[in-house]
């Protein structure tokens, strides 16, 4: 008699699900081997706990934010504008604040016109949409040696090879610079030359006239990206390169530092044919930067409002520049240097290297110092190549966003944190 019970292999049942596949692989562009996670952002989420002092993001002090003014910038903005205020807009950017941006760029030198003027979200969407218009696999980029963080995140996606120039407490070596345009075919330049991210170092009068001429010599663009002009707390302003050898600068800025940094408003003034792909390049990205956010912009412009509280801004930072560089003074041991700008967001820290003793590694120190409580940003970051013992023994520190008693605790925990790695690597 044939066996009645239903055959026991699973796959015989009618209604039984077939074995489980393995998940395929994903296929992704080969570009997103060149992205990787921000340093600093990864960074910032543990210095988020309250328990630690962070000193590592760049991050405008909370109470110079406008907020008693934003009440009436944004009744001002729907009476003057109403629904268009809402509305989708020009790729190129809302007209009354490209209007606003042509005299508060003639302040800082640099002559422009509305129609000349396209407006990003920050200054970051900017060096996206350069990095896709100027790099091509391959193509060379001239970076400082350290650079912006954000813009090697910018640029890495489009494959770049990166040469980098020297530089001192001046800045960029303007000899350097010529001897790699010299031997190498660039695509473009790019520096800080005020207040640099994440030296604080600012490029000379007479250097910016030599970059010029060398820039006009080789028919090379620089990308000069200047978000923190407007914050100097000693000295008097220098002209942008941009003012000095325009049709082969790319200039950009930003209203994050002196307006609101969430409203994500940015600014650039390209040779003509760079802006032009710019406008195309971003509008498949964005279409425009938020036009509330613009119209703000403009508002805030127009009323002079930037202009009235800046002082005030200065007159917040400057104290906590001045404590940061007492607390270094006061508090790190012998060995450490470190740079002391005239103004901007940052201080630059030099750790021991060389001479025969081991290089400090701060990347160990950072997991030291937030067991204390206190965090900054290793150097070795800002870096193309950050395996060099100077890269790996440099840190970055941000003044704006502590008071000056939060800074000199800070900085005395930090010492203790150093003591301790240094204790240990003897």
């Amino acid at each position: 008699m044939p066996n009645s019970e239903p055959n026991s292999e699973p796959n015989s049942e009618p209604n039984s699900e077939p074995h489980a596949q393995p998940p395929r692989a994903r296929r992704f562009a080969r570009r997103t081997r060149a992205m990787e996670a921000s340093a600093i952002r990864e960074i910032l989420k543990v210095a988020a706990s309250p328990d630690v002092i962070s000193l590592a993001g760049g991050l405008p002090a909370p109470e110079s934010f406008p907020l008693d003014l934003m009440p009436g910038l944004l009744q001002a903005v729907l009476t003057r504008h109403g629904a268009a205020a809402l509305q989708y807009d020009a790729s190129e950017g809302f007209r009354p604040l490209r209007e606003a941006l042509a005299p508060h760029l003639a302040a800082r030198g640099v002559e422009a016109t509305a129609e000349q003027v396209l407006v990003t979200s920050g200054s970051q969407g900017a060096l996206d949409g350069i990095g896709k218009v100027l790099i091509s696999p391959g193509d060379v980029v001239v970076m400082e040696a350290p650079t912006y963080l954000g813009a090697l995140q910018a640029f890495n996606p489009y494959g770049p090879r990166y040469v980098q120039v020297e530089t001192d407490e001046e800045g960029l070596l303007p000899a350097s610079l010529e001897a790699v345009l010299a031997r190498e075919r660039v695509a473009f330049v790019y520096a800080v030359p005020t207040f640099q991210n994440p030296t604080g170092r600012t490029l000379s009068r007479e250097r910016r006239i030599q970059v010029a001429r060398i820039l006009q010599q080789h028919d090379t663009l620089l990308v000069e990206d200047d978000p923190y002009s407007d914050l100097r707390y000693v000295g008097e302003a220098l002209p942008p390169v941009r003012a000095l050898a325009p049709e082969h600068v790319v200039y950009l800025g930003t209203l994050s530092k002196t307006f609101a940094p969430g409203l994500r408003v940015g600014f650039c003034v390209a040779p003509a044919e760079v802006q032009r792909l710019l406008v195309i390049a971003r509008q498949g990205v964005d279409l425009h930067t938020s036009t509330l956010s613009q119209a703000l912009a403009a508002e805030y412009l127009e009323g002079g409002h930037l202009d009235a509280r800046l002082p005030a801004t200065l007159d917040l930072y400057r104290p906590r520049r001045q404590a940061l560089l007492d607390a270094f003074e006061r508090h790190l041991p012998e060995g450490f240097r470190w740079t002391r700008p005239d103004g901007g967001m940052f201080l630059w820290v030099q750790g021991p290297h060389g001479h025969g003793r081991p290089p400090l590694d701060t990347e160990r120190l950072y997991q030291r110092a937030v067991l204390r409580g206190v965090a900054f940003v290793p150097g070795r970051h800002f870096y193309v190549d950050g395996d060099s013992p100077a890269a790996r023994a440099s840190m970055r520190f941000n003044f704006t966003a502590s008071e000056p008693e939060i800074l000199d605790h800070a900085v005395r925990l930090l010492a203790e944190a150093i003591d301790e790695e240094l204790a240990a690597q003897a």
